[in-house]
């Protein structure tokens, strides 16, 4: 099992910045996922940035340009700098952790949440 941490959530205006962090504790896999997604109000939850610890990350259309995932393999942590908030950024942000290696029940992890409200 794979616990994950989150902070950095925050009101903030129109075109502000923002950092989340997420830290996983637990049973890691050497070969995992990390990444964040989110849901606003009566949506779907949503993918927002994933990076792999091989390095390679994919982000959702509408933060492209915006939002930087990384990542840090030796302390199990992952960062998402948000640059040029957007009102339509408002939601609960999730940090997520995938074993790559294991399709088994419990090879993913989800945080508790943190809120993050763009003021327009």
């Amino acid at each position: 099992q794979v616990q994950l941490v989150e902070s950095g959530g925050d009101l903030v205006q129109t075109g502000g910045s923002l950092g989340l962090s997420c830290k996983a504790s637990g049973s890691i896999s050497t070969i995992n996922a990390m990444g964040w997604y989110r849901q606003a109000p009566g949506k779907q939850r949503e993918l927002v940035a994933l990076i792999s610890t091989s390095g390679s990350s994919t982000y959702t259309d509408s933060v492209k340009g915006r939002f930087t995932i990384s990542g840090n393999n030796a302390k199990n942590t992952v960062n998402l700098q948000m640059n040029d908030l957007k009102p339509e950024d408002t939601a609960v942000y999730y940090c997520y952790y995938k074993n790559i290696l294991s399709d088994r029940p419990g090879s993913d992890s989800w945080g508790q949440g943190t809120q993050v409200t763009v003021s327009s």
